[in-house]
């Protein structure tokens, strides 16, 4: 017996997770393609459970989902999530026909890769997250926002993005001399403006880049801004990080069984600390050194009550921000498919030892469901 995987055959992410299913012992799991499952053309083997995974480098997911626009686009998110969900639904339906166990809940997904309700449920659980500016349709209007809210520093996110698609570290400041105009240096009342981005402008819009950029002209920022609007904005203001040997660090952790099994240290020269926009990983034990063993205990049970509100998937990926400092944490992001950390073994004093990310996961799912027998 094994599981069923919904996914891109060949993907990395589903064969790492094979490899941890014939490790445990189990059969290869049956892969249901993303742009079948989009086209309302499967099906779902009887009792077997399912993992949902990501549809993200399936050429052909990606291109039903945004309906044929270019896979770099910055926008067209909210098409994509419309779409995706539907997906998760039609899984839904197709595990309640086979009674078929989820290992990832369709509407915690949904909610996940929804920026805005993810941050929401975080803090009316309790669970600290950088406070937020809401209602933002434009440029225009986060800039009043900032105004009234006195932020001057901001992350700006597209509501559905991941990867850091699109996503602006905004700050602002008083000229030191006067304005030069909307098209200038400065803008608005004599404001400098700065806003560090992977997002590059072309003639059809902007795209993704792999090179982190500076746009400093309202023009410029203004264009990008009210390019992303249309398909929602999360806006939250820019908590200053820690650091170390002059890179700024967060932390993403993986929560299996809602124990924080895996932790990668992600530090950057710029505001986004993604790997693959030029960040690096850190050294773990020189973090958890500089939070010592109380801040390290409060920084896991930050992580594992984020996960809490997710409390049918059996795996999520926090990305743990620790402020400058050490003693300051909040949540930025909750991943639905954040553990695709290659190479990464379990944390020490963790339930996953040793282990990769994927073989955490096909042990706590052994553990939990009937008729499994982990030979491991």
């Amino acid at each position: 017996m094994s599981f069923t995987v919904i996914g891109y055959p060949g993907d990395r992410r589903v064969t790492m997770f094979a490899d941890a299913c014939r490790a445990a012992g189990l059969a290869a799991p049956h892969v249901v393609g993303w742009p079948d499952v989009l086209r309302g053309a499967f099906s779902l083997p009887a009792g077997v459970p399912v993992r949902i995974d990501s549809p993200g480098e399936d050429p052909e997911a990606d291109a039903l989902l945004r309906g044929g626009a270019a896979p770099t686009l910055t926008g067209g998110g909210a098409r994509w999530y419309a779409g995706f969900v539907a997906g998760l639904d039609r899984i839904a339906d197709a595990a309640r026909a086979a009674r078929a166990p989820l290992l990832n809940d369709p509407d915690e997904v949904a909610v996940m890769f929804d920026k805005r309700l993810c941050h929401a449920r975080l803090a009316a659980a309790g669970v600290p997250v950088p406070p937020a500016l809401t209602g933002i349709d434009g440029y225009a209007t986060l800039r009043a926002r900032m105004a009234e809210a006195k932020e001057r520093r901001v992350f700006v996110k597209p509501a559905h993005g991941s990867s850091a698609s699109g996503v602006i570290a905004l700050e602002t400041a008083p000229a030191l001399s006067s304005p030069t105009g909307p098209t200038g240096a400065t803008g608005r009342a004599g404001t400098r403006i700065k806003a560090v981005t992977s997002a590059v402008r072309r003639p059809d819009g902007f795209h993704n880049s792999l090179n982190v950029r500076t746009y400093r002209t309202e023009e410029e920022v203004a264009a990008l801004v009210d390019a992303l609007a249309p398909d929602g904005l999360h806006v939250e203001r820019w908590m200053p990080k820690a650091g170390l040997d002059g890179r700024v660090l967060d932390l993403r952790v993986v929560v299996v069984g809602g124990v924080p099994t895996h932790a990668v240290v992600r530090t950057s020269t710029v505001p986004m600390t993604n790997l693959h926009l030029g960040g690096r990983r850190g050294d773990l034990g020189t973090v958890r050194a500089a939070l010592g063993a109380d801040g390290w205990r409060e920084a896991m049970d930050v992580c594992a009550r984020a996960a809490a509100c997710f409390p049918r998937s059996l795996m999520v990926g926090v990305d743990l921000l620790v402020g400058v400092g050490w003693r300051r944490f909040a949540v930025g992001e909750v991943n639905a498919f954040g553990d695709l950390l290659p190479g990464l073994p379990g944390l020490p004093d963790g339930p996953a030892t040793g282990v990769d990310t994927y073989t955490a996961q096909v042990r706590a799912a052994m553990s939990a469901l009937p008729g499994y027998e982990c030979a491991t």
